[in-house]
């Protein structure tokens, strides 16, 4: 009997981020081994199995309770009913004591690094992943940052592990011939962040930073992301206890098809995350022959390589100096979009995908 593949896309979002990022570039690459998608979305190339649609994080708190529950009690029927031989999830998620075999995917171990007491992830992460990822056939993972992560918090054997970097759209980001001549005539130059505004993101310090620049009031710093009410008012609070408030603009969530002008047009991208499992802005910012600054922990260096400035994320005077070169060096930016153009060509989701696909041929 010809063994079946399951995938599970109950977690796709319709406004994608990091996870549904990754989820919908990887899948087609599987289509060779006749997999049935189970998704509330629409893939007319696909064998599908319809899920419901209130599964997502979209939904906050109560989108990850259902798909929990869903995954626990649903699952294991629907794997049954299809006569599913493997699932592959492509977050750390799959019934637990069942006889459903599993490949599943860990993105970071950030909530168990930054734990929040009241935070459902807490739990989340301290008892559910690690049984399921004792359970699991093989886990694959973004980075050999959050490989070692694994294996640190878990216990994990790292020849259980897979460690396959992730990737951009190269026909997206990419440099741009500048459409907007009197627009960046008549704005200031601008540092950019692109993100969540969580406190591991480590924008206190780059709002500390950035007014700490020379002639700060010749310069602006723009955070895209959607703002978050537990966090963004004290960001916006300190940027007016600085004086600075007038040069920090706050985005809210930039759509997919502005990204690459607001990254083409900004002096650099400065990412000082504490942490992160890989890096997305990063890559797409060397896509797009930006320069970059980001902290010399966890994964960055690894997106990074040599193509940007590494800098200690808890060291805001350092931080402040990386912008400062950027300001006065035409050499230093030049140098740096060549050498980001060089190191994101290195990164490809066929690649990606092709790796998944090994992985999970073995495991079928």
């Amino acid at each position: 009997m010809k063994k079946k593949l399951l995938i599970n896309l109950s977690v796709l979002m319709t406004k994608p981020t990091g996870i549904s990022i990754y989820t919908k570039n990887v899948f087609p690459y599987l289509k060779s081994l006749e997999p049935t998608l189970l998704t509330a979305q629409n893939h007319p190339d696909f064998n599908c199995y319809e899920v419901p649609s209130n599964l997502t994080p979209e939904q906050g708190t109560k989108g990850h309770l259902r798909r929990l529950l869903w995954t626990q009690f649903k699952l294991p029927k629907i794997v049954q009913e299809l006569e599913g031989s493997l699932l592959f999830s492509p977050v750390p998620e799959a019934p637990l004591y069942s006889n459903c075999r599993a490949v599943v995917m860990v993105h970071d171990l950030i909530p168990l690094r930054f734990p929040k007491k009241t935070s459902p992830l807490t739990p989340y992460f301290n008892y559910y992943i690690p049984q399921v990822l004792k359970q699991a056939e093989h886990i694959v993972c973004n980075s050999q940052a959050t490989a070692t992560d694994i294996i640190d918090f878990f216990g994990v054997s790292s020849k259980k592990i897979t460690p396959i970097p992730l990737a951009y759209d190269a026909d997206h980001f990419q440099p741009l011939k500048s459409t907007t001549e009197t627009e960046s005539k008549t704005r200031l130059p601008y540092f950019l962040y692109l993100g969540r505004h969580d406190p591991h993101k480590n924008l206190s310090r780059l709002i500390e930073a950035f007014a700490k620049i020379n002639n700060c009031q010749d310069y602006e710093l723009w955070l895209a992301g959607t703002p978050d009410k537990r966090y963004t008012p004290k960001l916006q609070q300190q940027a007016t206890e600085l004086g600075i408030i007038k040069r920090v603009k706050f985005l809210d969530y930039v759509s997919y098809n502005k990204l690459p002008m607001l990254l083409n047009q900004a002096l650099a991208l400065v990412f000082p995350s504490l942490w992160e499992g890989f890096g997305f802005p990063v890559l797409e910012a060397m896509g797009c022959g930006t320069p970059v600054i980001t902290s010399n922990l966890s994964s960055l260096p690894e997106v990074a390589g040599e193509a940007a400035l590494l800098i200690n994320p808890y060291n805001v005077t350092e931080m402040t100096a990386a912008m400062e070169k950027i300001i006065q060096d035409d050499n230093l930016r030049s140098q740096l979009k060549t050498l980001s153009l060089q190191q994101s060509s290195q990164f490809s989701w066929q690649q990606t995908g092709q790796a998944t696909l090994e992985v999970i041929q073995r495991f079928l």
